[in-house]
């Protein structure tokens, strides 16, 4: 991928200067096709946010119960990593759990610290305080330096269940069969109708046991405590999440998720030597269950903290290595390359798709913000003085800044949709000037999806083709207050 990726923006520069007639044809064709497809995702967009609002204001216990759903037997098992997270962080959270629409006695509650974290004390706080209110609570240390373990979630998330189904689970008496298990990072709040929508869309699926379950991230819980460009990449991660749950065939879990625990246990639950566990374990399950696996659209929101940092250049540092983090998923690449081409039972249809859309996504994240923001300068700019005596080089920077002016309908619709997600600041209303203020930031998005997501994917796709002592290691995002002490 990292040899493609390069291929492309080293041959556009090449040709630029060889043959820079060809390379403008090819560059008005790109920004064209992106103008429809960025057209094409608008209408998914806006269906998503609909059906968004539309979901976060029903009462979904009432819904199941106008439904006849047989819903009575359905427990969750919520699993929260953590490490080196505030007392505070994670009693508000916990507390936040509590609160919720839906009857606590059915939920579990698995806390996770990390023993290099040094958290268990103020965990057990916690336990101690709130655990009376749910049907089970456990704090699970995962050890430091396991054998054959990344330090990162998917080894601790691991560790947590495996041992929190003989210590919690089957002694409460209840199937396995009967719980749905949710990770969330512990700063994440999912809405108070979370596990009602979850259940419910458990019980209308038509493969409920093999199906995950994806909410939407939203990323305001912190959202004016961080930088312009913090922002515009939390708003841009949630429109492509809304995005996608519009179009589920192309959906992949991502972050917080929930899937049943008893196919869980059977796939032998995540790996505990990669990063991106998020994404993996849908390839894990798909690999499994012989493409017999796909992502349930919640459209319901989970509330998620941006990026922070003690300085603007330290919260931009740890956004740029959260992207970076993010575009590791390139790892799921081989495996997907490897373990679906050698099954002979996974539908070859289903091979062809998955390969061509993880190889799209990598791909065009890498490479397409270079092509439609910097490139159409390029044969302008190398292409000799015969070149600049053709109508081809007069008229190309107007072409291509058509184009990409009306693409900005999209990046006007976007805006407009961040301001409606913004929460409430101080509990009163924003005054005019301060939505004019963030409408005006989405003007950088230019900048920010060069420098903030198209170089973090190359390098994640560069130290994936060096590998060796380039690869990634698990990076923790740092919250609020803490500032980023590891390195990869």
């Amino acid at each position: 991928m990292g040899i493609l990726s390069w291929g492309t923006l080293l041959g556009l520069l090449f040709l630029s200067w060889k043959v820079p007639f060809a390379v403008a044809i090819f560059i008005v064709l790109y920004d064209l096709f992106w103008f429809l497809k960025t057209v094409y995702l608008f209408f998914h967009l806006r269906y998503s946010f609909r059906q968004m609002k539309r979901n976060i204001g029903i009462n979904w216990i009432e819904q199941i119960q106008h439904e006849s759903l047989h819903w009575e037997h359905i427990h969750h098992l919520m699993v929260l990593p953590i490490y080196k997270e505030s007392y505070t962080v994670i009693r508000e959270t916990i507390e936040s759990l509590s609160q919720t629409n839906y009857p606590t006695k059915k939920i579990f509650i698995l806390l996770a610290p990390e023993e290099r974290g040094g958290m268990r004390g103020d965990v057990e706080r916690v336990r101690d305080e709130f655990s009376h209110l749910f049907g089970g609570f456990l704090v699970v240390e995962h050890p430091a330096n396991l054998p054959g373990e990344l330090p990162g979630k998917g080894s601790n998330e691991t560790y947590a269940v495996r041992r929190a189904i003989p210590e919690m689970i089957e002694p409460s008496g209840i199937p396995i069969e009967h719980f749905i298990v949710s990770v969330f990072d512990i700063d994440t709040r999912p809405g108070k109708e979370y596990f009602g929508i979850l259940t419910h869309a458990y019980c209308v699926a038509p493969h409920p046991d093999r199906s995950s379950y994806q909410p939407i991230p939203v990323f305001t819980s912190n959202i004016y405590k961080v930088p312009i460009v913090a922002r515009l990449i939390g708003f841009s991660s949630t429109f492509w999440q809304l995005m996608q749950q519009a179009r589920p065939e192309q959906l992949v879990t991502f972050s917080s998720h929930s899937m049943p625990l008893k196919a869980l246990q059977e796939i032998g639950f995540w790996h505990t030597d990669i990063v991106s566990e998020d994404s993996r374990i849908f390839f894990q399950c798909f690999e499994h269950f012989k493409g017999d696996w796909r992502v349930v659209p919640l459209l319901y929101p989970v509330y998620m903290d941006l990026v922070e940092g003690e300085t603007v250049f330290s919260a931009l540092k740890n956004l740029y290595k959260q992207q970076r983090r993010w575009a590791w998923g390139i790892e799921n690449v081989p495996y997907v390359l490897r373990n679906f081409w050698k099954s002979k039972v996974i539908p070859v249809r289903k091979k062809i798709f998955w390969t061509f859309t993880l190889l799209d996504g990598f791909y065009s994240w890498a490479t397409s913000s270079f092509i439609i923001f910097l490139f159409g300068f390029l044969p302008n700019a190398i292409g000799g003085p015969l070149f600049h005596q053709t109508v081809t080089s007069y008229n190309l920077p107007k072409i291509t800044g058509f184009i990409i002016n009306l693409s900005t309908i999209g990046i006007i619709t976007s805006a407009f949709l961040s301001v409606q997600l913004l929460p409430p600041k101080d509990k009163t209303k924003h005054k005019w000037y301060e939505v004019l203020y963030y409408l005006a930031q989405w003007m950088l998005v230019p900048f920010t999806f060069i420098f903030f997501s198209a170089i973090p994917a190359l390098e994640s796709q560069t130290r994936m083709m060096l590998g060796g002592r380039f690869k990634l290691g698990f990076w923790v995002t740092p919250k609020a207050g803490q500032e980023d002490k590891n390195d990869s």
